[in-house]
């Protein structure tokens, strides 16, 4: 099967359509009380779970086109992962400004004493570096940096799902199963994040040595 410029178009419109879906579903829901007894509760979940099943979406476009060779079906891959960090903003909103009322002090105290939010929060952070440097121009500004850069997105694969996991009160198991499926995807991308992880420790193992090495 060969995949053309008008097939991605086709397939970045759909996407288009299925995220306008999930926040027309959103305002719904809120609307009518969909939510039940927590509103907020219900907010933070459902605009949790659109930004990691956008993240998962995003990683899978890479091995899906190597493995059917569909190589212009990456150009779906950055819309993707955009919608994943609008998604993950309109969740820490949902925190900071209802749940919070956006005390900005017991935010910081929150982020910083509660380890699930600080592992939610670094992810964030994340996926905001990236979408900033998700453009063409970023990208040849950077140069060689930028894939260094974009590489953290397997850091926040891991971290948004165990997130998931540790707010999680009672139910473990849809959690579990996203640790899993990111497991897998990591798996699948071994050898670029061996390849990352050398990159990034390499400057600090130069570091280490000069350290040692006594001036004569």
């Amino acid at each position: 099967m060969r995949i053309t410029q008008g097939h991605t178009v086709i397939i970045r419109t759909f996407l288009h359509i299925i995220q306008l879906g999930f926040l027309a579903q959103l305002v719904a829901l809120t609307l009518m009380g969909g939510f039940g007894a927590d509103p907020i509760e219900g907010l933070t979940k459902f605009t949790g779970i659109a930004a990691l099943n956008s993240l998962v979406f995003s990683l899978l476009i890479s091995p899906m086109s190597r493995y059917f060779k569909l190589g212009l079906l990456i150009k779906v891959r950055r819309p993707a992962g955009i919608y994943s960090f609008v998604w993950a903003t309109l969740h820490v909103c949902v925190y900071a400004f209802l749940d919070l009322a956006l005390n900005v002090s017991l935010l910081i105290s929150e982020i910083i004493e509660r380890p699930f939010l600080t592992v939610g929060f670094v992810a964030w952070l994340i996926l905001l570096a990236l979408t900033v440097t998700s453009t063409k121009g970023m990208q040849r500004r950077l140069g060689r940096k930028w894939q260094s850069l974009h590489n953290w997105v397997y850091a926040a694969m891991l971290l948004v799902p165990v997130h998931f996991y540790w707010s999680s009160k009672s139910e473990l198991i849809e959690p579990s199963i996203y640790i899993i499926v990111a497991l897998v995807l990591l798996t699948l991308r071994r050898r670029n994040i061996k390849n990352w992880s050398k990159s990034l420790l390499s400057p600090l193992q130069k570091l280490i040595y000069n350290a040692r090495v006594k001036p004569q």
